[in-house]
């Protein structure tokens, strides 16, 4: 069953056409990769998605229900949530502070209750940022700042997930934990649709692909099929990704 379904996605900013007709689908469930060089309109289609501009045409479904055009805290509170390619907490609050806010402005049901401050706990055990919970979010290092982003997104109760580069500056041993935390939320009932460019990563983890060039969606596919297209390779990959 689809969770998230896109129709004929057209996005422009004056003369720019950043989408042009993308139609694409999010299974539940399903973890999916949405690749393609810089300035493909990956972020934009994110954007489109999440309610930060209306699409220029183009019709979006989320849960069976028409979301188009509608305002971000909308789309949050019927279970979308994003991270964004560069973090983007509130800076001079606590890591704490900027979960409740999260939690607060989500789709929760119980806000303001002993329920929710004892949920932002355990998230904040599991993104290992218990003991920072009371330090400022512009403190967090690199890593940390990628995990406030996580967690605060998770702190929504979001049915599906957009990661924007979420493995971005991060060295092998963080990536792997950040694939691992991916996995867990996913057995957990959470859908995932997530930028990479990290193709051993995303490649690894995403059951199907769907590329992004020049605003057109190229290519969709499972990884292997996705790895082994010609556009593909001409548009994003390139011939040392096959050799290699």
């Amino acid at each position: 069953m689809s969770l998230l379904e896109g129709y004929g996605i057209v996005k422009r900013f004056g003369g720019l056409v950043a989408l042009n007709g993308v139609d694409f689908h999010i299974d539940e469930g399903e973890i999916v990769g949405l690749i393609g060089p810089n300035g493909a309109g990956k972020t934009t289609l994110f954007n489109v998605v999440a309610g930060t501009f209306p699409p220029t045409k183009g019709t979006i479904k989320f849960d069976g229900k028409e979301i188009t055009g509608l305002k971000p805290y909308k789309i949050c509170r019927l279970g979308i949530a994003r991270t964004f390619q560069i973090p983007k907490p509130f800076p001079n609050m606590t890591v704490y502070e900027n979960l409740l806010a999260a939690a607060t402005f989500g789709c929760t049901k119980e806000k303001g209750s002993s329920n929710v401050k004892e949920e932002i706990n355990r998230i904040l055990e599991r993104f290992g940022l218990a003991k920072k919970s009371m330090m400022p979010a512009a403190s967090l290092t690199i890593y940390e700042q990628r995990m406030l982003e996580l967690a605060r997104a998770l702190a929504t109760k979001p049915k599906l997930l957009m990661l924007d580069e979420v493995m971005a500056g991060l060295n092998p041993t963080e990536t792997a934990q950040v694939l691992n935390i991916i996995r867990e939320l996913r057995k957990e009932g959470i859908t995932i649709f997530m930028i990479e460019h990290n193709m051993r990563a995303v490649m690894g983890i995403a059951e199907r692909i769907i590329v992004l060039h020049q605003g057109t969606k190229i290519a969709e596919g499972k990884p292997e099929e996705v790895g082994s297209d010609p556009k593909v390779i001409e548009a994003y990959l390139g011939e040392a990704y096959v050799k290699g």
